[in-house]
């Protein structure tokens, strides 16, 4: 990931030179997000189907917040970002039913502890179909295409389950003016559907810009995903607010 944040400071030092300063952008954003989590997984092995488990009732993980960083470019209306975060939940419960998981049976009364711990690494690509910036206060409506890599490991007790899988979607991106230079608001919605599951991430926020290349931000962000990984079965929501930071140029 690190070779990959080089290659985009690379391009971006290649292009800055060849493109009017004005078509040209560069910069690095940093969030705090502190999402809720509701939801439930399943984990089967050895040809026993696992139980569907949720996660804070069931094994009493409880809401973390965690940093997000994004580095970004643009040349003209074209936009690529790279992103980046770790996730990490835990808890402790005695339980109050019979659970199954990768092959192994908890008893009721049995006290366990538990852990779900994952990277997210994001790539997106960002078009502008519609392209008003220069118009008033500035307007514009993008196509995105991202691939969203979602890797990581699901415990309770000494049995880990891993899980490793690319996710590709597709969505809409909403840039509007509010005060010319000062304050803008934007809506990112990304998805994909399927048999048998979907996954949206989406996006709103607002940014004022107290001083020249540097935004601060307030927002909502929501990533649901029901889909399966290596016979992980995930259905969960990690929705909430953010705070965030953007330096760019």
């Amino acid at each position: 990931m690190k070779k990959a944040f080089l290659c985009v400071i690379c391009f971006a030092a290649m292009f800055g030179i060849a493109v009017p300063a004005q078509a040209f952008e560069l910069g690095v954003r940093g969030y705090y997000w502190l999402p809720g989590l509701t939801g439930d997984l399943k984990v089967d092995a050895a040809g026993v189907t696992g139980t569907t488990i949720d996660m804070v009732s069931g094994l009493g993980m409880e809401d973390e917040s965690y940093p997000v960083i994004e580095a970004f470019i643009g040349v003209g209306g074209h936009h690529l970002s790279l992103s980046r975060y770790r996730a990490e939940y835990s808890g402790t419960k005695k339980l109050t039913e019979e659970i199954k998981f990768m092959g192994e049976t908890y008893n009721v009364a049995e006290t366990i502890s538990s852990s779900l711990e994952y990277d997210v690494s994001d790539i997106m690509y960002r078009y502008d179909l519609l392209d008003l910036e220069n118009v008033l206060a500035g307007f514009s409506l993008g196509v995105v295409g991202r691939v969203k890599t979602f890797e990581g490991d699901v415990t309770i007790k000494s049995k880990t389950a891993s899980f490793s899988t690319p996710i590709p979607m597709v969505g809409l991106n909403l840039h509007v003016g509010i005060l010319a230079g000062l304050l803008e608001a934007r809506v990112l919605a990304t998805g994909i559907g399927y048999s048998g599951g979907s996954i949206i991430d989406g996006q709103a926020d607002i940014s004022f810009t107290p001083f020249p290349f540097v935004d601060v931000h307030g927002g909502y962000r929501t990533f649901t995903i029901d889909a399966d990984a290596d016979d992980v079965e995930f259905n969960y929501d990690t929705s909430g607010p953010y705070v965030a930071v953007t330096i760019g140029f």
